[in-house]
């Protein structure tokens, strides 16, 4: 029986997509939805992982109010990690994590003509007591990895899919290596 798909919703009430009957663990925040291409790498994995996750809109700047609530309310809903992808300035992950106690991930955005450098330190210089993990510039996807890993330290089920997943990668490297052997070239030893 295939897996039934269900495709996140953006919207502006703090409602995202969930499995039918379920409720997310993770939630997905960008600041606008032109942040879709990159973030949209974190739904994949989650998705592939049978995360449930929920997926907003929420601007620091545009509107502090509902992040604010946003961030004041996602533990009462069974939140467990917060993915936020930012640019340019990026404070959407620091004002999250300063309005909880929840993880907070950054995912620093590239966008502006800095190429998302201004974006990375934005998320990476966080004043003490106001933590917020910092991936790679346009790292969703290392975002919802980690993510997992975090959960995976009391949900058994989720570490064992992690465990798989990490094997899988090790399993690429020897084809790649086992590929690049039947290479013939006049000088390859």
């Amino acid at each position: 029986m295939e897996k039934e798909k269900t495709t996140p919703s953006l919207n502006r009430e703090g409602r995202g997509g969930s499995p039918v009957g379920g409720s997310a663990l993770v939630s997905i925040i960008m600041g606008s939805t032109s942040d879709l291409p990159v973030m949209e790498k974190a739904m994949k994995f989650l998705d592939e992982m049978e995360v449930p996750f929920e997926v907003n809109a929420l601007s620091a700047h545009r509107t502090p109010e509902a992040v604010e609530k946003f961030a004041k309310g996602a533990a009462a809903r069974g939140i467990k990690v917060i993915i936020a992808g930012a640019g340019m300035a990026a404070a959407l992950p620091g004002v999250i994590a300063a309005s909880t106690t929840l993880p907070v991930i950054g995912v620093p955005i590239k966008g502006s003509v800095l190429d998302g450098v201004d974006a990375l330190y934005s998320i990476l210089q966080m004043p003490p007591g106001i933590p917020v993990a910092t991936v790679a510039i346009n790292g969703a996807m290392n975002a919802a990895i980690l993510a997992c890993q975090i959960m995976s330290l009391y949900d058994e089920a989720l570490a064992q899919k992690m465990a798989a997943y990490k094997v899988g990668l090790g399993q690429k490297i020897e084809k790649a290596n086992a590929d690049l052997a039947k290479l013939e070239y006049k000088y390859k030893v």
